[in-house]
């Protein structure tokens, strides 16, 4: 699990995971499709797998295993299920309370693309955690926030299929001072949401979704051997320098 990471020997103090959207879908890809030879032999210590009433779309963030509101990113492995019997919803509700509000995942933005050599890899989906869903309700925005990747060329994840997501509690979000502004700065280089950011219903500004801090192990002082394998997402920093396999 995420806590193992702390124990494995070998990663100096400052090693930091942060693979891009194009590294995820490698290491999707090695666990997903094994005849790819993609596989990395610490990818799960980094990556768990969690599924059934345990998975991302059963199990409030909260008591994810390695998550808190400490603003850290995990990753998972998991497999989307569907809401109901017929059609191609997927289940995002993660619990309702007994007056009758939902606490679910809620999809913003564009499903987007994501290129590997100019090819189409797969696609990546962001989702924002939100409670008091239901009928004559209004929704509150909490500030958990997913971003869920799959392979392929289809927009929308077949039902059970294996996706990595990453997780975390969006601790200090950025204001931009005018929403206008804001938009037609981004909208030069891209749409408002291929550039990652949210409108707030209630508020006339901008959330950036993509402030999130870095996760960081500390191994603390002890020598360790150095690991064989390096893996994409690593980044080593020493003496001020950054040593990017």
């Amino acid at each position: 699990g995420a806590g193992a990471i702390q124990e494995l020997p070998g990663l100096p103090a400052g090693v930091k995971f942060d693979p891009t959207d194009q590294e995820l879908l490698e290491h999707l890809e090695g666990k997903a499709r094994p005849e790819s030879q993609k596989l990395h032999p610490l990818i799960d210590e980094f990556i768990p797998t969690i599924d059934g009433e345990d998975g991302i779309c059963y199990t409030h963030p909260e008591r994810l295993p390695g998550v808190g509101k400490d603003g850290l990113i995990r990753h998972f492995f998991h497999r989307p299920s569907k809401a109901y019997t017929t059609g191609t919803r997927k289940r995002r509700k993660v619990h309702a309370d007994p007056h009758g509000g939902e606490t679910r995942w809620h999809k913003t933005g564009k499903t987007r693309p994501v290129f590997v050599e100019a090819k189409l890899k797969g696609y990546k989906k962001i989702l924002v955690l939100y409670t008091n869903y239901g009928k004559k309700r209004k929704p509150e925005k909490t500030n958990w926030v997913m971003h869920q990747y799959h392979l392929g060329s289809d927009e929308e994840e077949k039902d059970g299929e294996l996706v990595v997501s990453k997780v975390f509690y969006q601790t200090q979000p950025r204001q931009c001072g005018s929403t206008r502004e804001a938009v037609l700065e981004k909208s030069k280089d891209t749409s408002e949401e291929e550039s990652g950011v949210l409108r707030d219903a209630n508020t006339t500004s901008i959330v950036d979704l993509y402030n999130a801090s870095l996760m960081v192990y500390n191994q603390g002082s002890q020598n360790r051997a150095a690991t064989p394998h390096l893996m994409p997402g690593f980044a080593l920093h020493h003496g001020g320098n950054s040593f990017i396999p």
